[in-house]
């Protein structure tokens, strides 16, 4: 383990993690609070494979950032609970969601897709019958407003898992 004192005040606020000289992970305490608000995770060629973060700044990582060969933002996978299972996905194209997926039962299985458009909600689906697959979706407008709730088949629409 190496500390490191970046802004020079005395007290180290980064701390690298190495195995021999293989870097595995460094955590930042960027405000100096004495939390760990950053992880980063490295491969065996030393890139940079996700960024974790405490989204409550309670020292507890609960979401990880994956960036695209772009370098912005991929992926975000989120533990809503709180408790490392990743039960949100979100997924980013051009530095804007795109598409979220989520566990809201916590039975390991995808129950519930969004769609977004310009930044905006476009349609959430739900599986409700534990179908596997969407079973009701709503339709929004441009607005925020609800255009129309679709059920049965018509709910799979361009929700169908991948």
């Amino acid at each position: 383990q190496l500390a490191y004192d970046s802004d020079g005040n005395g007290s180290p606020d980064s701390w690298s993690f190495l195995d021999g000289t293989r870097l595995l992970r460094v955590e930042v305490d960027k405000n100096e609070d004495g939390l760990v608000d950053r992880w980063e995770y490295y491969g065996p060629e030393r890139q940079l494979e996700r960024v974790g973060l405490s989204r409550s700044n309670d020292g507890i990582v609960d979401s990880w950032l994956y960036e695209g060969p772009d370098g912005t933002v991929a992926r975000i996978e989120i533990s809503t609970r709180r408790d490392g299972v990743v039960d949100r996905t979100e997924f980013f194209e051009d530095g804007s969601m795109v598409r979220a997926e989520q566990d809201t039962d916590a039975n390991g299985a995808v129950d519930k897709w969004e769609t977004y458009a310009g930044g905006a909600l476009a349609s959430a689906a739900f599986d409700v019958e534990g179908a596997g697959y969407p079973t009701r979706r709503l339709v929004y407008r441009r607005d925020g407003t609800l255009a129309r709730v679709e059920s049965g088949a018509d709910a799979r629409g361009a929700q169908a898992p991948r």
